[in-house]
């Protein structure tokens, strides 16, 4: 009987740097111009797709940064109607609309002297927009019912897998809005191009699994290792720990085995009555299974799901789930 190549821990030592573990040179020469920008004042709009880290990388600049001492408060625009968005950014006072019983400091007043990140500022609605470039422009803002002007000294962080040229163009961004988040733009690679992370980072997150105590894995199959570092891993760094947590539940012992690993990552898809599931099934498990884990909650299964949420909301519509 053929036994499988058994593949321990590599030798090669990672880099952790403030939290980001790595290996790869991309990542190495990301953080050098990281301790860069982090020392200026300058607005920074972070690019990257969904899962690689962009709010690590806020927080780097936060912590690197002159403000180090004030807070950093942090907001996914996608995850929120833009009436509550809104308050959550400005604050609102008394009587504002339905529900506002009491003055609310929004995230501007309570970042004072620090920072403040906006992830997915591609989602931000325009009316937001408009607020959000008199406080880069004026340092003051409104909130909402309010009369009164709030100066604020706050430095702006914001991040988005979108091209902000073409959302421009298609007139969902404002122009003068986009000169003024990305001054100076920065660029997180995808996990496939970042040479020897997805094996460095696999054993990364075997360590934190172990640390939970429920299982010890010492070693990993080789076909297991092989599919690893062969898959595209759309869903990044995200998806690589969540695929690692999967074979700790599902697998036992101490060797980490291909068929402990998802389905999609072995190539295959579930049946239905004997014939494959379609793509939208499929997407409509995801998006099922995604609200089962988050209790229904539609902004956490987004982010969870690596979507915004009104692009969760238009599946839902699509998929006539209730």
């Amino acid at each position: 009987m053929k036994t499988s190549t058994i593949c321990r821990r590599p030798a090669r030592q990672p880099t952790t740097f403030h939290g980001i573990v790595t290996a790869a040179p991309q990542m190495l020469d990301f953080f050098s111009v990281l301790q860069k920008v982090a020392r200026t004042q300058a607005t920074v709009l972070i690019r990257g797709d969904s899962g690689t880290g962009k709010e690590l990388a806020a927080r780097v600049l936060h912590e690197l940064s002159p403000r180090k001492g004030g807070p950093f408060k942090a907001i996914n625009c996608a995850t929120l109607t833009p009436e509550l968005l809104a308050s959550e950014l400005f604050g609102h006072v008394r009587g504002a609309f339905t529900g506002a019983i009491k003055d609310r400091h929004g995230l501007f007043a309570l970042a004072d002297r620090g920072t403040i990140f906006l992830d997915e500022i591609a989602e931000m609605p325009l009316d937001i927009q408009a607020r959000l470039l008199r406080v880069l422009q004026e340092r003051t803002f409104i909130p909402l019912g309010g009369t009164e002007h709030v100066d604020v000294d706050v430095r702006v962080l914001s991040a988005t897998n979108k091209a902000l040229r073409y959302e421009v163009q298609e007139r969902r961004f404002r122009e003068d809005l986009m000169y003024r988040v990305r001054v100076v733009p920065l660029f997180l690679p995808r996990l496939a191009e970042r040479d020897g992370d997805v094996e460095i980072l696999t054993w990364h997150f075997v360590d934190g699994f172990n640390a939970q105590g429920y299982r010890n894995v010492e070693q990993i199959e080789g076909p297991a290792l092989e599919v690893l570092l062969d898959y595209p891993w759309p869903g990044n760094v995200r998806e690589l720990r969540n695929a690692i947590e999967h074979a700790f539940v599902i697998g036992e012992g101490p060797t980490l085995r291909l068929s402990d690993l998802p389905p999609e990552l072995r190539g295959e898809q579930p049946e239905i009555s004997g014939q494959r599931t379609s793509e939208s099934e499929l997407e409509r498990r995801q998006i099922l299974d995604a609200l089962r884990k988050c209790r229904g909650r539609k902004g956490v299964a987004a982010e969870l799901l690596g979507i915004s949420r009104t692009t969760l909301w238009r599946k839902l519509r699509e998929y006539d789930i209730a």
